[in-house]
């Protein structure tokens, strides 16, 4: 019989969509207040995947990368999306839509799992209207894409950012 053992730490991606016109550093802090300090944060780069966010945050907005010194449980990604959802409210426009969309994802060696509040067919229910879903998977030293994959996560340049990210994820790995 199969026995239980306790989940390998993954690293903290969060991805970010954002209309702010300022420096994102308070946005940053915020993160780190709660998620520990970030080991990397990707060039910003223009989101121009999908129209679909521009009505909701006034623009178009910008697609960036931040992945955190702090490992994390992966059975903590639904309560990771709770608070994401809840630190979005912090930046609302006055029209009322986002400025900030934050997508919260573990990555591991093999795979990355985004959370979402959608549910699809592919998607794992976690808890309290929280969904997982393994987005990207890792084979033949690269990050291959699935019928699912969010067209902006299989371009080359983040597939790009995140393999940086696994390589310095390994890293964390063997200092632990």
């Amino acid at each position: 019989m199969a026995q239980a053992r306790e989940y390998e730490k993954r690293a903290l991606i969060m991805g970010i969509l954002s209309t702010l016109k300022e420096d994102p550093s308070a946005l940053i802090s915020l993160l780190e207040s709660h998620f520990g300090p970030v080991l990397e944060k990707s060039p910003v780069m223009d989101f121009t995947f999908t129209d679909y966010y521009n009505s909701e945050m006034g623009s178009r907005p910008v697609r960036y990368f931040l992945l955190f010194r702090n490992l994390v449980d992966p059975s903590t990604l639904a309560e990771i999306k709770t608070l994401t959802n809840e630190l979005e409210k912090n930046y609302k426009s006055e029209t009322g839509g986002r400025q900030v969309n934050l997508d919260p994802g573990l990555l591991s060696l093999s795979n990355l799992i985004l959370a979402t509040c959608k549910d699809r067919s592919h998607r794992i229910p976690l808890t309290n209207g929280i969904y997982a879903e393994t987005t990207l998977i890792y084979q033949d030293k690269d990050f291959k894409c699935l019928p699912w994959t969010y067209a902006d996560y299989g371009c080359d340049q983040v597939r790009e950012i995140l393999r940086s990210f696994r390589d310095r994820y390994k890293i964390l790995l063997r200092d632990k």
